[in-house]
């Protein structure tokens, strides 16, 4: 893995060994963020990655100028690479938050401008995600939802549904919190 763009680019994410994670591809995170360098301002936004792993996607929005990120995950050695990758690149704008990510979205009451969730593919809540997400609040009325999903899964009927990008067998599903006329 590596940092695609910005002021870390080039740089490489070397987790240990062990992990639980699928980190996203290096492409597919490359052409994710080339559809959000025309929908978002880096430097004035608030991001939150849910599921957050290695922090890859958290590491490229930093890299990106994003100044107020959030990164939760629930495993332990996870927010502990991640907290000492942010120490090292001095991103002082990145808080990486240990904890269980439904508790963490049921509990949190600041909306973000962009929410991420990479959530395992295999979790059984996975397609209530954007829901629970949308029912909190936690996106600004001009914000939106990124979900990272299996391909197979479909969300177009999704009352808060904007469009899909897929890449290979990993596709990204975008919301908003509003209901999308059809």
């Amino acid at each position: 893995m590596r940092i695609i763009s910005g002021s870390l680019k080039g740089r490489k994410i070397l987790p240990p060994k062990g992990l639980p994670v699928r980190p996203t591809t290096d492409m597919a995170k490359e052409s994710l963020f080339n559809v959000l360098i025309n929908r978002v301002d880096f430097e004035d936004i608030r991001v939150l990655d849910l599921f957050s792993g290695t922090g890859n996607i958290s590491l490229e929005f930093a890299s990106r100028g994003v100044q107020d990120l959030t990164s939760v995950d629930q495993n332990f050695r996870c927010c502990a690479f991640l907290t000492q990758i942010v120490g090292d690149y001095n991103l002082s704008g990145v808080k990486v938050i240990k904890d269980n990510v439904l508790k963490f979205i049921e509990r949190n009451h600041e909306p973000f401008d962009v929410i991420f969730a990479d959530p395992p593919y295999d979790l059984p809540w996975l397609p209530e995600i954007p829901s629970k997400i949308l029912e909190r609040n936690l996106v600004k009325a001009d914000g939106f939802v990124i979900l990272e999903h299996p391909s197979f899964k479909r969300f177009s009927e999704h009352p808060n549904f904007i469009e899909t990008r897929k890449y290979g067998q990993s596709s990204f599903t975008f919301f908003q919190p509003f209901t999308n006329p059809k």
